[in-house]
């Protein structure tokens, strides 16, 4: 009973920080000149338009029984967006590419002051819930493996000598963000820790 708890508790908390994440890309691409988010009906926080069946609602359920609810994880459907629509060429696949992380960095960060100076309760148990979620959506989707957000920063960066290397990562991203998910994961346990203790000013357990 405790555990489906924490799994629903967690989905009420994810998703919400999942959704924030894929508006700060469209209102990114949007920003920068590209319509498409905004044609699509992406610019908006109603849940409805974001939800992916398998991400959003399957996937949490699948990690929890196989994890046994060690690993939980949920993600949005991704805003569509058009490279070649945005004003900065070059750099904006890696603008809007950041938007999302630093949308929830922002989230995890403002939260944070309130488990920071609020008296310990059942509400800053939730509140650093939020901050965690959030600080794990950021860095994980800076991995620099498609279709993860990071890879749109490391393909701003790739020059057009490696164009042969990001069609390979492209086309076996999937795959090799499967191995990474199954035997490097833990890599970013460090860099989590630091930024949940960063906002919330405490260490996690």
């Amino acid at each position: 009973m405790e555990n489906t708890i924490q799994l629903l508790f967690f989905i009420l908390v994810i998703i919400p920080s999942a959704i924030l994440h894929e508006w700060a890309h469209g209102f990114a691409a949007d920003k920068l000149g590209d319509p498409t988010p905004r044609l699509a009906g992406r610019l908006t926080i109603n849940p409805i338009p974001h939800i992916d069946i398998w991400g959003t609602l399957l996937l949490p359920f699948l990690l929890f029984f196989l994890t046994s609810g060690s690993f939980l994880f949920a993600y949005a459907k991704p805003v569509p967006f058009n490279p070649l629509a945005l004003r900065l060429r070059r750099w904006g696949p890696a603008v809007v590419g950041l938007a999302g992380p630093a949308a929830n960095l922002v989230l995890a960060f403002g939260l944070g002051l309130f488990v920071r100076f609020m008296d310990p309760s059942t509400f800053t148990v939730f509140l650093s819930i939020v901050v965690y979620a959030n600080v794990l959506l950021a860095v994980f989707n800076l991995v620099p493996i498609p279709p993860l957000d990071g890879s749109h920063v490391l393909f701003s960066f790739l020059p057009d000598s490696l164009y042969s290397f990001k069609v390979w990562l492209q086309r076996f991203g999937f795959i090799i963000l499967i191995f990474f998910l199954l035997f490097l994961f833990d890599w970013l346990q460090p860099i989590m820790a630091w930024l949940y203790y960063l906002a919330a000013g405490q260490f996690l357990l």
